[in-house]
């Protein structure tokens, strides 16, 4: 089973809008250090839309190599063409994914019985999959009927459910988690949203793939391993400590303000591609103060602190 804190890991950019694959092997090994259960790149917070093929190919090498033997690696893989999504998956296998995240089919809309296939058709590349539910960028919600369904097919191991709905959570949870346990079968039910995790962990579910590990991949680890353990007036401690950040990172369109503060730290970061813009000055501001509060100096992280 799927469980513990996995790092949505930003792609960093050059200047001259480059991906700066330098920078991602640094970032990749400063996750590692920080004893994160895994990481995924090339998802939504990577840019995978705005990325080339030939430079997700790249990222994923570097991700394997580096991670091999120490962490897990979830590589993004969605699409909303079928072919497509099934193309991005086989990649994963291919290159030795742990297992491959697949959005569902955006801007498409599909009924039900089309995002059922779509699913059925990923999962026969041999892979686990995880589904990554998230109706605010997809335009289309899987709730947990649906996902019971989806649990149902052989391959799909869990989902990063990013619906911001603390009731469909539970739901997912109690009514499609715990009765696949009760077949001898394991469906994860993973955060997409930090500021839910808490949430999510007090109602039984299994962790985080979180934006904001980015950062603070230590501290967000240690509060969803209290989570598991049931230490939730740790959770709690941890939560409220995170919080002011978890709402900055996410004051303008992921990745931008997650790239600002990596940026602000001295980690690699440079630039999100268009269409995404830069980070306004008067939330470039509201994020530094927030960036000033988690770290020991305003603009700079001493090796130290980064080791």
């Amino acid at each position: 089973m799927l469980t513990g804190m996995f790092t949505a890991l930003i792609t960093p950019m050059k200047e001259n809008g480059d991906v700066d694959y330098d920078g991602f092997r640094e970032l990749t090994r400063f996750q590692i250090a920080n004893r994160v259960d895994g990481i995924v790149p090339i998802g939504t917070t990577g840019e995978a839309p705005t990325l080339e093929e030939d430079e997700e190919e790249k990222l994923i090498k570097i991700a394997m190599e580096e991670c091999s033997g120490k962490i897990q690696v979830i590589v993004g893989a969605g699409s909303n063409s079928t072919k497509s999504a099934v193309s991005y998956t086989q990649r994963a296998k291919d290159l030795g994914a742990d297992a491959a995240l697949v959005v569902t089919p955006y801007y498409n809309k599909p009924n039900d019985a089309g995002i059922l296939l779509h699913f059925e058709a990923v999962a026969r590349v041999g892979i686990p999959i995880v589904v990554y539910n998230i109706a605010s960028r997809t335009g289309r919600n899987i709730n947990a009927a649906l996902m019971g369904k989806l649990s149902e097919i052989p391959g799909i191991v869990g989902v990063k459910e990013s619906s911001g709905d603390v009731n469909q959570m539970a739901d997912i949870i109690h009514d499609v988690s715990e009765k696949r346990a009760t077949e001898g079968r394991d469906f994860s039910v993973i955060s997409g949203d930090d500021a839910l995790t808490l949430s999510l962990l007090a109602l039984g579910g299994h962790g985080v793939i979180s934006v904001v590990a980015n950062l603070v991949p230590s501290k967000v680890a240690e509060l969803v391993n209290a989570g598991l353990a049931g230490d939730f007036a740790r959770t709690r401690i941890l939560h409220y400590e995170l919080l002011p950040f978890m709402k900055a990172a996410f004051v303008e369109t992921n990745p931008v303000p997650i790239k600002a503060a990596l940026e602000m730290a001295g980690l690699p970061a440079g630039p999100a591609r268009l269409p995404l813009g830069a980070l306004s000055s008067a939330n470039r501001e509201l994020l530094a103060a927030a960036v000033a509060d988690l770290i020991p100096a305003k603009y700079g992280l001493s090796e130290e602190w980064r080791k």
